[in-house]
């Protein structure tokens, strides 16, 4: 039976040639432990039967998984612009993405469902943090090239962000993430940046998020999983396109008169 009204919550998983590594199970017991949420699978112009897969996900949960096709491959970056953009004209009041390899478990979003209930929050971003009691698991490698990379968005963002990569992230609709969205993402790896910079500086028309409504929240699991597609040379992209995202965010920031 099709569900009478759009669930509050959606969460955008963005998928390229996921046919076999994709694991409809955790999908699935997500949207059934949460009435009001539901998933948008796009596919990103798969060249397997990524297409085909993810249709029949959404057959075995009409009205809580939506499987949306883009032709041709667009991108990361596009795939979840476009998935965040079709869950906001939809009617979601929550909207988010996670990682196809379900790297980040989809119930460790529980925890930025609730930092959102905090009054004047408006942005929870997963933080893959190795302390005690945790389980994160991260190669040394990409852990340390993580915080390279955190210290250089920081400085971008005028914020300190811990982890701006992390595949896990929810945010309120509202006119500054609408007017985020509006335009196509300059960067192919590091939209994330991108993207918490357009919410921060605003612009002309449509004012910038204070920088007290974007809150880190630190995932109790996450792990390196095997056949991830961002090895070491995606991370070297991904540094790479930080100079084209910096050079736009500063002309953001002079459009919308900041200093």
């Amino acid at each position: 039976m099709m569900a009478h009204s759009m669930p509050r919550l959606t969460v955008v998983v963005p998928c390229y040639n996921e046919a076999d590594r994709l694991d409809p199970g955790p999908l699935f017991t997500f949207v059934d432990a949460h009435p009001d949420a539901s998933l948008l699978l796009i596919d990103d112009g798969s060249t397997d039967a990524t297409k085909a897969r993810l249709e029949g996900l959404a057959a075995e949960r009409p009205g809580r998984i939506r499987a949306l096709p883009l032709t041709p491959n667009r991108g990361k970056a596009e795939a979840v612009r476009h998935g965040l953009r079709d869950a906001l004209a939809a009617g979601a009041e929550i909207v988010g993405y996670l990682d196809a390899d379900l790297s980040t478990p989809p119930p460790e979003l529980d925890d930025l469902l609730a930092a959102l209930g905090r009054p004047g929050v408006e942005v929870a971003i997963g933080a893959r943090v190795g302390m005690l009691g945790y389980d994160i698991e991260r190669s040394a490698v990409r852990h340390y090239l993580g915080r390279i990379f955190a210290t250089a968005a920081s400085t971008m963002l005028r914020a300190r962000v811990y982890d701006t990569q992390c595949g896990a992230k929810l945010f309120r609709a509202g006119p500054a993430l609408a007017e985020a969205l509006a335009v196509p993402f300059l960067s192919r790896w590091a939209f994330d940046v991108e993207l918490l910079g357009r919410l921060l500086i605003g612009t002309p028309a449509v004012a910038a998020l204070p920088i007290a409504a974007v809150v880190e929240v630190p995932l109790r699991t996450w792990r390196d999983t095997a056949g991830s597609k961002l090895g070491l040379g995606g991370m070297a992209r991904t540094l790479r396109d930080l100079a084209t995202v910096a050079r736009d965010l500063n002309a953001r920031r002079r459009a919308a008169g900041t200093p």
